[in-house]
């Protein structure tokens, strides 16, 4: 189980580098991080550093808050509880709208069994854009599966699939014009039940696995 921290600190070279020895030294390791300069609030201007560390470690959070560049120190549930599983959609808009619509309403089903499955959607024209957002999908924290909705995709777009799908993120497609489909994981010719589909795959309370389906369109 690991412990979630959110430290504010100043923005300011080797203070990234202070708080890791902080948790190095007291054995801690950390799973997750991310930081970012604050451009809101009370805090604008400060950096802030959240990190998800292996188990409980005793000592982190005095040491921390004894940085002379640490302001604050506060413990939180790991993104993985919050949020949970990422449901990624992505392509033209008109798609992407109905694709979340299956997803959000299946997660919300889930959900209400006590899972926690978020959806994230971009809409995108052109190629390169597309390409470029689906290669971003494997550094993106808890990404589980990537609908691609549109009408047409094909070139470096299914580069990027085959790719993602390396990495062990499986991608559904709808029936579309182009290359994509025939790399894609499942296709599904209504939008509305690739984002079922897609969430029904992440969901612990679904009896459905798209390696079970593989190749098959609907």
């Amino acid at each position: 189980m690991s412990t979630a921290l959110n430290v504010i600190c100043e923005n300011r070279p080797g203070v990234l580098r202070d708080i890791a020895g902080v948790v190095a030294g007291r054995g801690g390791n950390i799973v997750y991080t991310q930081q970012f300069v604050l451009e809101r609030g009370v805090n604008t201007g400060k950096a802030t550093v959240y990190m998800e560390i292996d188990g409980l470690v005793e000592g982190v959070l005095k040491d921390l808050e004894g940085l002379p560049a640490v302001l604050e120190v506060s413990v939180h549930q790991s993104f993985d509880k919050i949020y949970g599983s990422r449901v990624i959609i992505m392509g033209g808009g008109a798609q992407v709208a109905q694709a979340a619509v299956g997803a959000v309403n299946e997660a919300d089903r889930h959900n209400l069994r006590g899972e926690r499955i978020s959806v994230d959607t971009i809409p995108l024209v052109g190629e390169d854009p597309i390409a470029d957002a689906v290669n971003a999908v494997g550094r993106l924290h808890r990404a589980s599966v990537l609908v691609l909705a549109g009408a047409l995709m094909g070139g470096r777009i299914s580069e990027e699939v085959q790719r993602l799908q390396e990495e062990g993120i499986p991608v559904i497609a709808l029936k579309m014009a182009g290359s994509v489909p025939r790399y894609a994981d499942l296709v599904v010719t209504d939008p509305i039940q690739a984002g079922t589909f897609a969430v029904m795959h992440v969901a612990r309370t679904a009896i459905f696995d798209i390696n079970r389906v593989r190749g098959m369109e609907f």
